[in-house]
């Protein structure tokens, strides 16, 4: 995981989480369905969920950029955007109770998917690994995230190791038709051989594990 195309660009996602007042969750969720296009004018967004399952009252959001110098670029580009600062920021910030940010690559066996189709649902699963890094538990998460994979009941739409935030955390992001598809396709690898022991191999490494279940944004790109 910690080698190859990671070293040899710049690329990087900051992943987004913002932790809105229940109260005002609806309103959040209109406001930047309304205003978002200000912000995505200046960088490129990968998508954007609000949980459904798992957590409540967060929205998350993945941004790509080029390296730490495009990043800084449209920070100051945003912080001089006099319609996103009005029409958004100030009326946003209201809202929120907490943000968190994280720097993550994508592992080089993985390019960023795209779902066979609109009106899905997302899974986003945190694994918190042992420490020692990638050089430790790198090829036993590979396996087990292919095991998965080849079952054919998900879609793997990426899979990101953090550089900034907590350190030996992997996030996946699946895609699934629907939660009773993720159900029931779920149900079906646990008694999938192949699967089991992939896992099991790979949770020797293992500190915990959280998945939460997202529904994309109008103004996300995965839909």
């Amino acid at each position: 995981l910690a080698t190859g195309p990671r070293q040899n660009n710049g690329i990087f996602y900051e992943i987004r989480t913002y932790d809105i007042k229940p109260a005002k969750m609806k309103e959040f969720l209109e406001l930047a369905n309304k205003h978002f296009h200000l912000r995505t004018a200046h960088s490129e967004l990968v998508g954007f969920w609000h949980t459904d399952l798992g957590a409540l009252n967060k929205v998350l959001h993945i941004w790509k950029y080029d390296n730490f110098a495009h990043r800084t670029a449209v920070r100051h580009a945003l912080a001089n955007d006099k319609d996103w600062q009005e029409k958004f920021i100030s009326v946003a910030l209201p809202m929120m109770e907490k943000q968190h940010n994280e720097v993550a690559y994508l592992v080089p066996w993985c390019q960023l998917g795209t779902p066979p189709k609109e009106g899905g649902v997302y899974e986003w699963v945190t694994f918190q690994m042992k420490p020692g890094g990638p050089a430790l538990w790198g090829e036993a998460f590979r396996a087990a995230i292919n095991a998965h994979i080849n079952t054919g009941y998900t879609r793997l739409i990426g899979v990101f190791h953090t550089e900034y935030g907590l350190l030996n955390t992997v996030h996946v992001l699946w895609w699934n038709a629907s939660p009773d598809d993720r159900a029931g396709g779920r149900h079906n690898a646990h008694e999938d051989a192949r699967v089991v022991a992939a896992v099991r191999n790979s949770v020797r490494f293992l500190e915990s594990q959280q998945n939460v279940l997202l529904i994309p944004m109008q103004c996300s790109p995965l839909k």
